[in-house]
C-alpha cells in the first residue's frame, strides 16, 4: 500500500500538476494521518475524513500560498484534486484499491478569517467560507439519495446511476427507456443507489458579537458522513464549508430569489470562555488601575442603569452575578454552580425591565428574553416538527441553552408556560437540560446565570402573604434563586421627589444632547455640559465594564480565607440557632449559605483578588441579609422563616392548617352532616390568637389545594 518510490512516475518530486503539489504536500505533513485512514478504513470503514490545517498549508511557501489561495476562491476544484493526488500517487490505497479514495473526505480546519453572517453576500457563492455562531436548532440524522439507480417498470432495465440534488424531492429519469424505447415509470432501487448520512443545522450570530437592538441573524447548514450527530444546540461553534444557493419556488413558479446555506466542510468548537472580547494591554493596565480604586464597587453599581435612580443594593448585587463565583468539580464527580442566580419581583413601573435590558449591553456573553416567549423552545429546549427539518423532528435551543457560560436575563417569569416552569428546575440547579421526546434523547448545557423579573399577580405586592403565593411561581422555582429583591413603589415624599427629580434630569439631559447634536449650543461650555451629564453617565464605560468582566472571569479563581470562612459559617449558625426550639420556623438552609459563597466569591473577582477576604465576606452577608428581610421574614410572628421561599408555607401557617384539621373533625363528630360551619371553626380558634381574616383565607387556600370540601359557602367537611 502506501507510497510510491519517488523516481517512480506517480511519486515523481518533480510533477507540475495541482495533484502533485497537493500530494507532495501531504507526503511532508500528513504520513501518519493517511496512514491511519487507510488501516482504519480497510478494517472498520470509519476513518474516512482527512483534516488538513489551513495555517499550515500557508506556511508551506509560496506554493502553500497559493494552494490556500485557490481554496477559498475555487474549493470544489481544491477537495478534487486533493483527492486526485490521493488516488493517482497511492497516498493510501494500492493501485488496485484507488476507487476508494472518492469516498475520503477532504476537509479543512483553522481559518484565520471569519465572516458575520449579516455580511454575507452573493460574491461569497461557492466559495470556501468560515463562520462562526451558536447552534439554534438540529435535526435528526437520516440518510438521503446522493446517487440513485432505477429500473424500468416495463422491461426491468437498470438506468445508469443518477446524480441527485441535495435540496428539494429526488429525480427520476425523465427520458424513455433505452432497452424498451417505451415512455414508462421508473422505480427506484435502494440496494444499488448510493445513500449519506446528513443532518440540518440552524446557526445563529453570537449575541455578545451584536450593536445594541441587533438581532440575530441565522444561516442553514448542511452536514453530512461522519460530521453528523457532532454538534447540540447551544454549541459554540466555527463551521467551514462551501457557501451554496439553491432558487426558491412557489408551487411550479421559480422565483428569481435564492436562499443561502453552508454546505459544511468541517467543524470545530469554540468552548474558550470569552475569547470574543479582546483586551489590548492599555485595556489591561487600565483594568488593573481601575481594580485598585477603593470605591470600585460603588462604581460597578454606580454604571448599572444610572437613569434608573437608587436600587444601589440591587445594582451592586447585579454587578456580583455577572462576575459570578467559581464553577466546581469534586473528585466524586459532584457539580458546584458558580453562577449566581436572583430575581427582582416588584410593583409596575420600577424599572425592571429596564434594568433587565441594560444588563445585557454590560454581559460578554448575554440573551435578553420574555417568560411569554414566542419561539417554541422558549426558555429551555424542545423538540418539534417543522419545516425546518423536512418532516424530521428538530431539536431546538431556548434562551437558556443559547446564554450558556453567559447570561440570561429573563423578564415577566411569572408568564412562562408549565413545560418551561418544570424544566427549570434542573436548568438552575444542574445547569443542564434533558429532552426526550419523538425518539431523540439529549442532554443541553445551561451554564449561565439567571437574572429573572415578574410581576405579582394583583398587580401590587402584599408584605403580609409569602412571595409563592402573589407570584405565579412554585416555591421549588423560587427557592433556587440565591437572591430575590422585593421593589415595592412605596410613596414617600422625599424619596418621590429625588426620584422625580432624577427623571426631569434625564429627560432635560437628552433634549440637551439632541440639541447638541444638531448646533453647538450657544453659552454652553463642554464643561457644563459634561456636569449636566454626570447623574446619568455611568461611571465606569460600558465597553470598559463588559472587558473588566471577560478579564476577571479568566484570570481570577479567588481562594476564600480562614478568616472569611469563619464570618460566613458564623452567620449561618447564628441565623440557625433562631430555631433552637423545634417549635419555631427555620430561617435559613444549607442553600443561603452556599449562595452567600457564592456571592463571596464573585466580591473577590470584583477586585481582580484571588483571595475571599473578610471585607468579602461581610459584604455578601449584607446584601442576603437584606433579601432574608424581604421574603423570609414574617410579619406575624416576627422571625425569619425561610419556608415562606422554600415551600410557600410559615411555620405558623402549617400550624393553622392543621389546627384548621382538628376543629373540622371534633365539630363534624357532633353533626348529623359530618360538617362545621366556618364561623364555628373561626370561632373555636379564636382563643388561639388567629385572626378571622386569617382563618378565613386559609379554609379557602385548603379548598382550594383539596385539603377539605365546601358543601356550600359557609360550611365545610373532611374529606
Amino acid at each position: 500500500m502506501p507510497f510510491e518510490a519517488e523516481g517512480s512516475q506517480s511519486g515523481s518530486a518533480n510533477v507540475t500538476d495541482k495533484a502533485g503539489d497537493w500530494a507532495k504536500f501531504l507526503k511532508k505533513y500528513y504520513v501518519a494521518e493517511l496512514g491511519e485512514i487507510g488501516r482504519e478504513y480497510s478494517y472498520q470503514n470509519s476513518k474516512k475524513s482527512l483534516v488538513i490545517d489551513y495555517q499550515k498549508l500557508e506556511k508551506w511557501g509560496k506554493k502553500g500560498l497559493g494552494l490556500a489561495d485557490e481554496l477559498l476562491k475555487n474549493p470544489s476544484k481544491v477537495i478534487g484534486d486533493v483527492k486526485d493526488a490521493v488516488k493517482t500517487y497511492n497516498l493510501i490505497f494500492t493501485k488496485e484499491e484507488e476507487d476508494k479514495a472518492d469516498e475520503i473526505n477532504i476537509r479543512f480546519v483553522k481559518l484565520p478569517k471569519k465572516t458575520n453572517i449579516r455580511d454575507i453576500r452573493a460574491n461569497h457563492i461557492n466559495t470556501f467560507i468560515s463562520v462562526e455562531g451558536i447552534v439554534r436548532k438540529v435535526t435528526e440524522v437520516r440518510p438521503r439519495l446522493v446517487v440513485g439507480v432505477f429500473r424500468c417498470l416495463n422491461c426491468g432495465t437498470l438506468t445508469q446511476p443518477y446524480a441527485q440534488p441535495t435540496f428539494g424531492s429526488y429525480t427520476e429519469p425523465y427520458r424513455n427507456c433505452t432497452q424498451c424505447e417505451r415512455q414508462t415509470k421508473f422505480e427506484l432501487v435502494p440496494a444499488l443507489s448510493k445513500f449519506v448520512d446528513t443532518q440540518k443545522v440552524r446557526i445563529q450570530e453570537s449575541p455578545e458579537g451584536l450593536r445594541g437592538g441587533e438581532q440575530p441573524q441565522t444561516l442553514d447548514v448542511d452536514i453530512t458522513d461522519d460530521l453528523v450527530a457532532n454538534v447540540s444546540p447551544g454549541d459554540r461553534v466555527v463551521i467551514n464549508g462551501i457557501l451554496r444557493s439553491f432558487q426558491k419556488t412557489n408551487g411550479s413558479v421559480k422565483s428569481p430569489l435564492f436562499d443561502l446555506y453552508l454546505e459544511a466542510n468541517s467543524i470545530e468548537m469554540s468552548e474558550k470562555e470569552f475569547e470574543e472580547v479582546e483586551i489590548s494591554e492599555e485595556d489591561e493596565k487600565e483594568i488593573r488601575e481601575l481594580s485598585r480604586d477603593p470605591e470600585i464597587y460603588r462604581k460597578f453599581g454606580h454604571s448599572i442603569a444610572p437613569s434608573i435612580y437608587g436600587n444601589e443594593e440591587v445594582k451592586e448585587s447585579i454587578a456580583l452575578i455577572l462576575f459570578g463565583g467559581v464553577m466546581k468539580t469534586l473528585p466524586d464527580g459532584t457539580h458546584l454552580r458558580g453562577d449566581i442566580h436572583m430575581l427582582l419581583v416588584g410593583d409596575p413601573g420600577i424599572a425592571k425591565s429596564q434594568m433587565l435590558r441594560y444588563v445585557i449591553r454590560l454581559a460578554p456573553r448575554g440573551i435578553y428574553t420574555s417568560g411569554k416567549s414566542s419561539t417554541s423552545a422558549g426558555l429551555t429546549a424542545t423538540a418539534v416538527k417543522d419545516d425546518f427539518g423536512d418532516g424530521r423532528w428538530t431539536l431546538e435551543a431556548g434562551a437558556l441553552v443559547l446564554a450558556d457560560m453567559g447570561i440570561a436575563a429573563v423578564d415577566e417569569m411569572d408568564k412562562m408556560d408549565k413545560d418551561d416552569r418544570s424544566s427549570l428546575h434542573e436548568a438552575m440547579e444542574q445547569q443542564s437540560i434533558s429532552v426526550a421526546k419523538a425518539g431523540i434523547t439529549a442532554t443541553l448545557r445551561s451554564r449561565c446565570a439567571l437574572l429573572g423579573a415578574a410581576n405579582p399577580k394583583l398587580g401590587r405586592f402584599n408584605q403580609y402573604d409569602s412571595i409563592s403565593e402573589q407570584v405565579n411561581m412554585p416555591p421549588s422555582l423560587l427557592s433556587r434563586f440565591d437572591l430575590i429583591f422585593l421593589m415595592r413603589d412605596a410613596p414617600n415624599q422625599q424619596l418621590d421627589r429625588a426620584i422625580g427629580e432624577h427623571i426631569l434630569k434625564s429627560h432635560e439631559v437628552g433634549e440637551l444632547l439632541e440639541l447638541n447634536r444638531k448646533a453647538p449650543i450657544e453659552n454652553t461650555t463642554e464643561e457644563n455640559i459634561k456636569q449636566k451629564l454626570a447623574p446619568v453617565t455611568p461611571e465606569i464605560d460600558p465597553l470598559l465594564f463588559r472587558k473588566y468582566v471577560a478579564y476577571s472571569k479568566r484570570n481570577c479563581i479567588p481562594q476564600m480565607t480562614d478568616e472569611a470562612r469563619e464570618i460566613l459559617i458564623q452567620y449561618y449558625l447564628d441565623l440557625r440557632g433562631l430555631a433552637a426550639d423545634s417549635s419555631k420556623p427555620v430561617p435559613v438552609t444549607a442553600r443561603q449559605l452556599e449562595a452567600l459563597v457564592r456571592l463571596a466569591e464573585a466580591s473577590a473577582r470584583v477586585r481582580l483578588s484571588n483571595t475571599v477576604d473578610e471585607s468579602d465576606a461581610q459584604r455578601v452577608i449584607k446584601i442576603v441579609d437584606r433579601c432574608l428581610r424581604d421574603v423570609a421574614y414574617d410579619p406575624n410572628t416576627n422571625t425569619f422563616d425561610i419556608d415562606r421561599v422554600e415551600t410557600g408555607l410559615t411555620q405558623r401557617k402549617r400550624t393553622l392548617v392543621r389546627d384548621i384539621l382538628d376543629t373540622i373533625k371534633k365539630l363534624s363528630e357532633n353533626s348529623e352532616k359530618k360538617s362545621a360551619t366556618k364561623e364555628d371553626v373561626y370561632n373555636d380558634l379564636a382563643a388561639k390568637n388567629y385572626g378571622k381574616d386569617e382563618v378565613m383565607k386559609a379554609i379557602d387556600d385548603m379548598h382550594r389545594d383539596g385539603l377539605i370540601m365546601m358543601p356550600n359557602k359557609d360550611m365545610v367537611r373532611l374529606l
